[in-house]
């Protein structure tokens, strides 16, 4: 019989390629997804659309724990990812009491859930590295200390110490991948990464002049987001339930992601960057880079894409989105 996999925010660039993945393994599968996706299919759904008609979408929502618990005594999965959050880092600064709220109370939420209706299912929390924030060592790896800079970064926290205390309280199968940084042509257009390459590809197409960006000299360990769901699972296979580090081990500034892009298209960033105070976080983080030792030794995973690769992925994507449909993001 199919093994029964829930995700919450498999509309999400993570959950697309959870899916697909757990799919091609035979999986049966779930995802939880809010009403008003539901009556915006065409922009909240495009990333599963190739694939909707295999998933089993429930209707639910991280700030109601009826609507949690109903959808996990439905279903009863053998395992769950936790992925959903809101989790655009300078939106938290904005307004940190809808960060906190869905991010720590949808994490309880699922895990209580779980224990209630579904003990035996192995839970999936999606950790970042925002977690470690202003640290004091560099790579980052799982003994490293938390020191969050944004309220994104707490909840995170937060979740990580609610799933371990689940796992030593409850004897749930419960873990946290603390994810650096994971990219791809899916990525969201808030995301400093995604907001390059579209633009880029805009520019190069004759659709936009400029493109106004923050912090350029922030460092960040930088993967395909293809490679990381495929650790997520890996996590929930092993024997015993443990954290783990998932990253490419390599720092790369946003200034290098400038001139790579731009370089792709035969273009000089100089000539369209505008550096732009507005887009600066209160307080900075410059340089997280991941060690992933624990994973490569334990769950046999490495990335197989590379900086360079994935920041030519995704801008010759955009060109091609936008050559089909200029004015639709989600083509």
């Amino acid at each position: 019989m199919a093994k029964k996999a829930l995700i919450t925010g498999i509309t999400g660039q993570d959950g697309s390629y959870l899916a697909e993945l757990l799919l091609e393994k035979g999986y049966k599968v779930y995802g939880i997804v809010r009403r008003v996706a539901f009556e915006d299919s065409e922009h909240r759904l495009w990333r599963i659309r190739h694939i909707i008609d295999k998933l089993t979408l429930e209707s639910g929502s991280l700030e109601s724990y009826a609507s949690i618990f109903k959808v996990i005594e439905k279903v009863r999965p053998d395992e769950c990812y936790h992925l959903a959050a809101q989790s655009f880092v300078s939106y938290s600064f904005e307004d940190e009491f809808s960060t906190l709220n869905i991010n720590i109370n949808g994490t309880l939420y699922m895990l209580a859930a779980i224990r209630e209706k579904a003990p035996k299912c192995r839970f999936y929390f999606a950790g970042s590295s925002e977690m470690f924030g202003l640290a004091k060592e560099s790579p980052q790896n799982e003994d490293t200390p938390f020191h969050p800079r944004s309220p994104y970064g707490i909840s995170k926290v937060a979740g990580f110490d609610l799933t371990r205390n689940y796992r030593e309280s409850y004897g749930l199968f419960a873990v946290s991948g603390i994810c650096f940084n994971h990219e791809s042509p899916r990525r969201g257009f808030e995301f400093v990464t995604r907001k390059i390459s579209y633009t880029v590809a805009q520019i190069k197409l004759g659709l936009a002049k400029e493109l106004r960006i923050g912090n350029i000299e922030a460092k960040r360990d930088w993967g395909f987001a293809g490679d990381y769901v495929k650790a997520m699972w890996l996590m929930l296979q092993q024997d015993k339930p443990e954290d783990y580090v998932i990253a490419t081990g390599e720092g790369h500034s946003v200034k290098e992601f400038l001139e790579l892009a731009f370089s792709h298209v035969g273009l000089n960033w100089k000539k369209y960057v505008v550096v732009d105070k507005r887009f600066y976080r209160p307080a900075e983080v410059y340089n997280l880079v991941g060690d992933y030792s624990k994973a490569r030794k334990r769950l046999g995973w490495k990335p197989t894409v590379r900086f360079v690769d994935l920041v030519k992925m995704m801008v010759e994507t955009d060109l091609e989105r936008l050559k089909k449909r200029p004015m639709d993001k989600h083509a």
